[in-house]
């Protein structure tokens, strides 16, 4: 099985201050044949972030080789229409390189509050979210009448070049995503998860798939995990564990965080893949003005471990 390591940047910059970091960022990648790099979604947070649609355009034009995607966009406060017209452009102007990984949103209410969409419908969005757009790559003249959406008779264009459609990737680590990629998506991007828990998660998504008479590529299971790489394990976890984003209140972030000496890092790697994950995206776990030589070293020292 293959096995493709992207990137989730850290901080951006010294608070957002440094307008070309994106631009050396997706550099970086290229130079250390990183496979894709992938933007995360906060539309309102009080930290710096790039709204990841908007920002994944630039990278589509700096990088003519690498992948990018989404970590997860928050489908349930956006319109599916108007999304799938924006991914479509993307696909389409990059020539198939854009992977978009949707998930439910944050707990926090304020967001779904601001965005004027009701938390408590989240999951039945996201399902028909995914289905009508999946319709509108690949039809013309697309009536759809569901719940929360309608249209009659529209159509987008350009259509996709991936063909027959973008792959959809679901986020989350409950059972209850594990089962929405089997039911309605093509892959699972599961961050914060132990290799146990993709072990059993991966299961899951194949079952279902398997319920509901559907194909999903078997290296189609994606990890999100962070990383901080030093001499010394002890150095690493106490360095990085002040940014970790969502600590879990049942799992210490060190059983699912790849700390210390490259190897250490790199044997970390290889449990996800042996527990079934193939694509990875990893962050680093430090300030911004150190993220840089942090995927540094990990392009230079643990993805030739992994190259084929």
């Amino acid at each position: 099985m293959s096995v493709a390591i992207g990137y989730v940047p850290g901080a951006f910059g010294q608070g957002g201050d440094n307008p070309n970091f994106l631009r050396e960022l997706v550099e970086l990648g290229d130079k250390y044949r990183y496979d894709s790099i992938w933007l995360s979604d906060r539309i309102v947070s009080d930290r710096f972030s790039l709204e990841p649609m908007i920002a994944l355009s630039m990278v589509a034009a700096y990088s003519k080789h690498m992948k990018f995607g989404t970590s997860v966009l928050a489908l349930p406060l956006r319109n599916p229409v108007v999304l799938a017209k924006q991914v479509a452009t993307l696909d389409y102007l990059s020539q198939g390189r854009f992977f978009p990984a949707v998930g439910l949103g944050q707990e926090e209410p304020e967001e779904y509050e601001a965005c004027g969409v009701p938390k408590g419908d989240r999951s039945q969005r996201t399902d028909e979210a995914i289905t009508l757009m999946r319709r509108l790559w690949q039809e013309d003249n697309v009536t759809h009448e569901g719940k929360f959406f309608t249209c009659h008779n529209v159509s987008i264009t350009p259509k996709t070049v991936f063909k027959p459609s973008p792959p959809v990737w679901i986020g989350g680590r409950s059972h209850a995503a594990a089962r929405r990629v089997g039911r309605v998506g093509d892959g699972w991007l599961v961050s914060g998860a132990t290799p146990d828990e993709v072990h059993e998660g991966r299961d899951i998504v194949f079952d279902t798939a398997d319920q509901f008479s559907r194909e999903i590529e078997y290296d189609h299971i994606g990890v999100l995990m962070g990383f901080y790489i030093a001499d010394d394990y002890e150095q690493a976890a106490t360095k990085a564990h002040q940014f970790v984003t969502r600590h879990r209140p049942d799992a210490p972030f060190t059983e699912y965080t790849a700390l210390g000496t490259t190897q250490q890092v790199a044997e970390l790697i290889q449990r996800y893949v042996d527990a079934g994950g193939s694509k990875f995206a990893v962050r680093p776990l430090c300030s911004g003005d150190e993220s840089m030589e942090q995927l540094e070293m990990m392009g230079q020292e643990v993805l030739p471990m992994f190259h084929k």
